[in-house]
């Protein structure tokens, strides 16, 4: 079971990632060029609140229930804030996600409150641009590819 969750969380890690590029892409031509906010815009947006949740609820499962890391991490937590390992899943991971959840989910808000087309493409941009470089900054990168 935990592979296969670790396999589903990395996948989706991915459409995560390629929707962020999508959104933050369309969200930067559209403000600058000051296009107007279509369906596309819209729907990419819940397509990476839809994808950000999913994963979130993945990785959840995996925090508290699955994962031996965590399981190692919580059975001595002080021992685990010393080992940048488990700090790292136990703490760091999931907090960072977590803000970048938040943020993007904000984003997605902001953008459906503005009646100005420039004004929905500017919070789309600045929102999910912080989320994008949180979760790249939370990756954890040497286990990217597996």
């Amino acid at each position: 079971m935990y592979t296969g969750l670790l396999h589903t969380h990395n996948l989706f890690r991915w459409l995560v990632l390629i929707a962020l590029v999508f959104v933050i892409g369309f969200a930067f031509v559209g403000w600058f060029k000051k296009r107007s906010w279509t369906k596309r815009d819209d729907l990419w947006g819940l397509l990476l609140t839809v994808f950000m949740d999913i994963q979130f609820l993945i990785g959840i499962v995996l925090y508290i229930f699955v994962s031996p890391v965590t399981k190692a991490a919580f059975n001595d937590f002080g021992a685990a804030m010393k080992n940048a390992d488990l700090r790292f899943y136990a703490v760091e991971h999931i907090l960072m996600m977590a803000i970048a959840l938040i943020i993007i989910h904000i984003g997605r808000a902001k953008s459906k409150k503005y009646s100005a087309s420039w004004k929905k493409h500017r919070a789309a941009f600045i929102f999910y641009i912080i989320g994008f470089v949180l979760i790249l900054s939370a990756i954890p990168w040497e286990r990217a590819f597996i």
